[in-house]
């Protein structure tokens, strides 16, 4: 199957020279989490030159570098990321699957003669997880058993930085040994912005230090079981627009975590067989 067959032709676009609230907006509405960002060139024509997504964003606001820029100053073009990785459109799914997984991205562009035909991401994926070969597999086959989890009392700037280095969206938040709730991409940038807007720039230095997990987390995280086919997880998320889930056993007890990623890995499985 080629990579024409699931992509998304409605396109939403952002120009490289609005600013990150515009974005965030585009986002919400659309339920994406990413966007390409365009620009007109000398004949006027819309060319493609970058992507954001929440990860770009939440690194940017919470870097040092950026520290005293207002977050209404963050225009989309310094966030954004200018390497490119795009694909043409009669590529082979499962080799799209695979560059997404190898590059640690979300989702890229599709490209015909040079121009922008369409957009695929990891969600478009999980449709395919809804077929027959999907019912017979459970997600403890499949889930992460190696949690990347904080505790509730760490810095909000020491769990930014576990994201980064483990190259994850979401981390599972731990107190008192038991799940309390998850650290996405978006609630850093929540705390991000609410923090730049109230603390004066030459107090952000000391006050960042007072952030913590506990403050900005997101609790009564919804949790999947562990005896759960595949189909059933995939329709879950393509209902609830959820990427990941805590795993857990009978007794209630986190085991695991899946994700959009651990499906692809799956499909990519399947196909190869």
């Amino acid at each position: 199957m080629q990579i024409k067959n699931i992509m998304s032709e409605e396109i939403v676009t952002i120009d490289k020279d609005q600013i990150v609230f515009d974005g965030l907006k585009l986002m919400k509405k659309h339920r994406i989490s990413r966007l390409p960002v365009i620009n007109a060139n000398e004949k006027h024509e819309k060319e493609l030159v970058g992507i954001i997504s929440e990860k770009d964003i939440a690194i940017k606001l919470g870097s040092s570098k950026y520290g005293d820029l207002p977050p209404s100053h963050f225009h989309i073009s310094t966030v954004m990321t200018k390497d490119l990785i795009t694909v043409h459109k009669d590529k082979n799914v499962v080799d799209v699957a695979n560059l997404l997984l190898e590059t640690h991205v979300g989702g890229v562009p599709i490209m015909e003669k040079g121009k922008m035909v369409g957009i695929v991401s990891k969600s478009d994926f999980i449709d395919t997880c809804k077929g027959k070969a999907y019912e017979k597999i459970l997600v403890e086959e499949v889930m992460s058993t190696d949690l990347v989890s904080v505790s509730s009392q760490d810095r909000l700037m020491h769990a930014r930085r576990v994201m980064l280095d483990s190259k994850i969206g979401r981390l599972l938040i731990s107190e008192n040994n038991e799940l309390a709730g998850i650290l996405s991409s978006k609630d850093i940038i929540r705390a991000m912005i609410s923090f730049k807007k109230e603390v004066p720039p030459k107090h952000r230095k000391a006050k960042i230090k007072e952030c913590f997990v506990e403050q900005y987390m997101t609790t009564n995280v919804k949790k999947i079981n562990s005896k759960t086919t595949i189909a059933e997880l995939a329709n879950d998320m393509l209902k609830t627009g959820y990427n990941g889930y805590p795993v857990v056993n009978e007794e209630n007890q986190v085991v695991g975590i899946i994700t959009q990623s651990d499906l692809l890995a799956l499909i990519i499985e399947l196909e190869n067989e």
